[in-house]
């Protein structure tokens, strides 16, 4: 019979260089720069959804906070999430450019909503 060859790994000592360590501050940078990608927006809660026409897609809100037209806001509820810029305010079917604190307006939005769902502007 005849002998097996035994087969030898040899083992290759790697080429690539060991990276310089990251002095402190340049961390501190990176961490900045991260911080202010990652920065999420400040909503504040401006009203709530209190009645919606769905064919029409309009909503009622109670406002806690002025609005205008043009702003942008964003819908909360459930495990719906929107944002979108208000083009049209109505009271009592009289378009408005402005909307005080305390009233009942009407509200056309993008999505459906229901009621109870959160209007935080942005």
């Amino acid at each position: 019979m005849p002998k097996k060859k035994k087969k030898t790994q040899s083992r290759k000592k790697s080429s690539k260089k060991k990276a310089a360590p990251v002095s402190k501050k340049k961390k501190k940078a990176v961490k900045k720069k991260l911080s202010k990608k990652t920065k999420k927006r400040k909503e504040k809660l401006i009203g709530k959804i209190t009645h919606y026409y769905g064919k029409i897609k309009v909503a009622v809100v109670k406002l806690k906070a002025p609005l205008s037209v043009g702003d942008k806001i964003k819908i909360k509820g459930g495990e719906r999430e929107f944002e979108q810029t208000v083009k049209s305010i109505e009271i009592n079917h009289k378009k408005i450019k402005r909307a005080a604190k305390g009233k009942a307006i009407g509200l056309k939005i993008s999505k459906k909503a229901r009621e109870g769902y959160k209007v935080y502007k942005l």
